[in-house]
């Protein structure tokens, strides 16, 4: 019988998550049951999302239950199977979650090809991130060429391919990042036409300069202070797509500051601004296949590129994740569980 591990939650994190929140637990891995394959984790995702999931209140899914596994993406090993159209080696896409080994019901794993492409881009650019990007930059943002598309954390996996994607599309992207080294990524690397640190003293500035036609489609992944300086650059019939807030995840209490939906809600109407939230999933059924078909064309071409933040060991996951929602990851941020 194999042995495994896996980290469930602990108690509901306050503020930014700590040791404590989580717990290591060892368990035997049972055999597969029919329909069903058992899994050796070789990469699980860690993403913004899984901060919502730790909490009890309300949201699009439910949350995390104390004692359960915390959940995420995971490429995976098969072992053993009891379906034919999995095999001992096969390496797929499944969802086990904060944890060594799993037993995964085989209707809801993707096989994966490691001698096309790195399986751990299932996880990032070809996987949730890459295709939320595309979703809800194509869908709701929908840039049109010569407009000036803005993204916040630019350089993360989901931000990174909506500058890239924005400017296959014939747009102007704009990357709003953290720090000089992302700053730098964006525009020599991923060839963003311009891109501002939100640390620097005149940010509220650089973005105005960057922006000279006003902003057409704002993708929005931060909030906080870098949405308020977005907001009053947003031209009419703007268009900002709501992916995440990741400014606010570990607050305890209301931001600081005055009362500034007058402000937002007057630009709405003033610009006549489209402001959508979306779960990728809402989109998948419709768009996933296309996603996967031309996503997997611009990175083999290179006209999409990616960067990977891994860490090894499952015992660093807590640690990584902190730094996730920090804005310590420089790409998408994976754990290596096993070769």
């Amino acid at each position: 019988m194999t042995n495994g591990t896996r980290i469930v939650l602990a108690e509901r994190p306050h503020g930014e998550p700590k040791d404590s929140d989580f717990r290591f637990e060892e368990f035997d891995l049972a055999e597969p049951g029919p329909g069903e394959v058992a899994l050796e984790t070789l990469y699980l995702s860690l993403d913004p999302y899984m901060r919502g999931r730790m909490s009890a209140a309300k949201s699009y899914a439910p949350p995390v239950e104390i004692g359960d596994t915390v959940v995420g993406a995971t490429v995976s090993r098969v072992l053993t199977s009891t379906v034919d159209d999995f095999a001992p080696g096969d390496v797929v896409l499944g969802y086990a979650g904060w944890r060594t080994h799993s037993i995964e019901q085989a209707k809801y794993l993707r096989k994966l090809d490691p001698e096309a492409i790195s399986p751990s881009t299932a996880l990032g650019v070809l996987g949730m991130p890459g295709f939320t990007a595309y979703a809800g930059l194509l869908t709701i943002g929908k840039p049109q060429p010569g407009e000036t598309v803005v993204v916040a954390a630019a350089a993360g996996p989901v931000g990174s391919a909506v500058g890239q994607i924005a400017k296959l599309k014939g747009a102007r992207a704009v990357g709003i990042a953290g720090g000089p080294d992302k700053v730098a990524y964006l525009k020599d690397e991923l060839g963003f036409d311009a891109a501002i640190d939100h640390r620097a003293d005149d940010f509220k500035e650089q973005l105005a300069a960057a922006t000279p036609d006003g902003i057409d489609v704002y993708f929005e992944n931060v909030g906080g202070a870098v949405f308020n300086a977005v907001l009053p650059r947003m031209n009419l019939y703007g268009r900002i797509p709501v992916c995440g807030l990741v400014a606010n995840y570990n607050l305890t209490s209301a931001p600081e500051g005055p009362d500034r939906s007058g402000a937002l809600m007057g630009a709405v109407l003033t610009q006549s601004l489209t402001i959508r939230g979306f779960i990728q999933t809402e989109f998948a059924a419709e768009q996933m296949p296309r996603f996967l078909e031309e996503a997997t064309q611009w990175v083999a071409d290179g006209s999409l590129k990616y960067r990977e933040d891994i860490t090894d060991g499952l015992d660093n996951v807590p640690e990584a994740f902190r730094g996730l929602l920090s804005g310590r990851n420089f790409g998408k941020a994976l754990v290596r569980v096993a070769e």
